[in-house]
């Protein structure tokens, strides 16, 4: 027990750094993600299909590639040649990388809506952004939770592939007490905060799911 204690401060730091991660990534690539859903929706064919494209190009690459490039990559991009730090670059592949998915979970919510409440919309006079925001969007966020929160519990876990980039997050701290102390340990411990943030997340959904379930009734 002395010996998690006393490794407690150095697991605790790391668990900021998985956190600061989850919660930029999360503000960032949901509204991302809805405002792509819409334009993969919308009637401009060549707006539609860039982001056709977008979405399958990152949903269809390992997310570690895509840290690996926006971080060494990047840089050797012709015009653009950025290098940026470690977390920005992590924060910019993980927001890219998760908007995509959210926007395939959205577009399904919102195509879920049936065609009448459009029309019904429309004829009390009520313009697009209207209909969307009073009518389809509450119904949608009550469809999608289900799907998002599974992303969600996801983007938890995946904060760990950061270490790639060398930096102190949960894992990556951990592992270099392991091999510090030669004790497994740390891994147990690790694992432990992990499923507690998993666990408040899985509560956290749960209350939003029977929150919107109450408008069924």
């Amino acid at each position: 027990m002395d010996y998690i204690i006393g490794i407690l401060p150095l697991l605790l730091e790391g668990t900021v750094i998985t956190l600061q991660m989850f919660f930029i990534t999360i503000v960032l690539s949901l509204p991302l993600g809805l405002l792509l859903a819409l334009a993969r929706i919308s009637r401009f064919k060549t707006l539609s299909g860039a982001v056709g494209v977008y979405i399958w190009l990152f949903r269809g690459t390992p997310l570690m590639l895509q840290l690996l490039f926006v971080y060494f990559g990047l840089p050797f991009v012709p015009y653009i040649g950025v290098r940026l730090p470690d977390f920005p670059a992590a924060v910019l592949a993980f927001v890219l990388n998760y908007a995509a998915y959210f926007a395939e979970i959205f577009r399904a919510g919102v195509q879920s809506i049936d065609r009448g409440q459009y029309e019904g919309a429309k004829a009390l006079g009520m313009t697009y952004v209207q209909t969307m925001r009073r009518i389809i969007l509450p119904q949608v966020v009550k469809r999608v939770l289900p799907p998002v929160s599974n992303e969600t519990i996801t983007l938890v876990k995946d904060t760990s592939l950061i270490y790639v980039l060398a930096m102190n997050d949960l894992l990556r701290t951990t592992r270099a007490i392991v091999q510090r102390d030669f004790n497994t340990t740390p891994f147990i411990v690790a694992a432990v905060f992990y499923l507690i943030m998993t666990l408040a997340l899985t509560w956290l959904f749960q209350k939003l799911e029977q929150r919107y379930a109450v408008y069924d009734e």
